[in-house]
This record gives structure tokens, sequence and C-alpha cells, in this order.
């Protein structure tokens, strides 16, 4: 068998952990239930890992990568920012549907890193990690389309990841598909409507 790296090995503890985490829950993913899901020796952990808080920055920074992250929709040349706005929200929504129970499972990080000493820090870090989220996605929205916001841009990052958090928070508790997209596309429009032609577009 190959020797692996130690990358490698970080990879599948990162994994292993988010296993467990949604099958067991937060609290009880100890170090020997995560190197045990990932078929590594109890060593593998602290050869990789400094402590369980940086092993649970990872898993949050995995999941707010391939699932977190609004994803630009390709759209023709000059589509008006309210499409690029509503397509891409929508492509992040299809993102949410698709992993459930990684992101209930943050909604369970965040909770448990406030309970426990020490540990703080990671729900501060998860919570800044989403608002850069948005703040890239207003940036790249405002370049593609030629607009600026009308509304400061960390205000309006704020109050976009309060209205997306609380929607699926909420979508994860009643699956309701209509009544999430109908709230995701008012949010949209309102989003449309701070849009305005960026100065040295009009110029």
């Amino acid at each position: 068998m190959a020797r692996q790296s130690a990358g490698e090995r970080r990879e599948q503890l990162v994994e292993a952990a988010i296993r467990v985490m949604i099958r067991d829950g937060v609290a009880k993913a100890t170090t020997r239930a995560i190197v045990g899901e990932a078929g590594l020796p109890l060593g593998a952990f602290h050869y990789c890992f400094r402590s369980k808080q940086e092993l649970l920055h990872s898993v949050i920074e995995r999941i707010m990568l391939r699932s977190l992250a609004f994803p630009l929709v390709p759209l023709t040349d000059g589509a008006p920012a309210a499409d690029v706005i509503r397509a891409t929200l929508h492509a992040y929504w299809d993102r949410i549907r698709e992993r459930p129970d990684e992101h209930q499972l943050t909604y369970e990080l965040t909770q448990y890193a406030l309970r426990e000493p020490g540990l703080t820090d990671v729900a501060r870090r998860q919570y800044e990690h989403y608002l850069q989220a948005n703040i890239d996605h207003l940036q790249s929205v405002a370049s593609l389309t030629g607009i600026e916001w009308a509304t400061e841009l960390p205000v309006l990052a704020r109050y976009g990841l309060n209205l997306l958090d609380g929607l699926t928070l909420n979508w994860l508790i009643d699956r309701d598909d209509a009544q999430a997209l109908a709230a995701l596309d008012t949010y949209a429009a309102h989003l449309a409507a701070l849009a305005v032609p960026r100065a040295d577009e009009g110029a």
C-alpha cells in the first residue's frame, strides 16, 4: 500500500469528520471516532492537526468551498444586473438543496463552538467566512454587470448574510421549496433595486 502524504491524510480526516458529525452530532465526533471513520491510526490525527479546533476550522472551510460560494452563472454579454443576480442566487440555492445535511451541520457547529470553552473563535471565523463570501459575490456581480451598489458593501453583505442564513435554516425545518424560492426572488429584486450604473460607465 502506497504511503500517504500528510495532505492526503488531512483530507481523509476532514471528510471523515463531516460524516461523523452529520451522523452522530458534533459533540460525539471524538478524535477516536473520526480516525476510526477514516480508517487511520489514532496518531494520524495529531500528525495532521494541532487540535480539534483546527479540525473544526477545516470542516467549515470545506463545506464553504463546495457549497457556500456563489457561482457566477454565465449569461449572454450585457445581461441586465437583475438577471445575473437572480441566476446567481438560484445557482447558490441549488447547492444548498444538494447538501442539506452539511448545512444543518453548520448550525450545529456554531452552537457547539459558542458553548465550548476555547472554541468561540471557531464560530467567529465561521461567520467571517460567510460574510466574505457575500462580499465577493456582490463585488463579482458589480464587476460583471458594470454597476455599483447604492448601499455600503459591508452593510449590504451583512444584510444578505443574515437573510440567506435565516432562509436556509427556515428551509431546513420546513423544506418548502416554493416559499424559499419566492423569498429568494424577493431578495434578488431588492438587490437589483440597489444596483446603479457605475459612474465611469456613464461617462
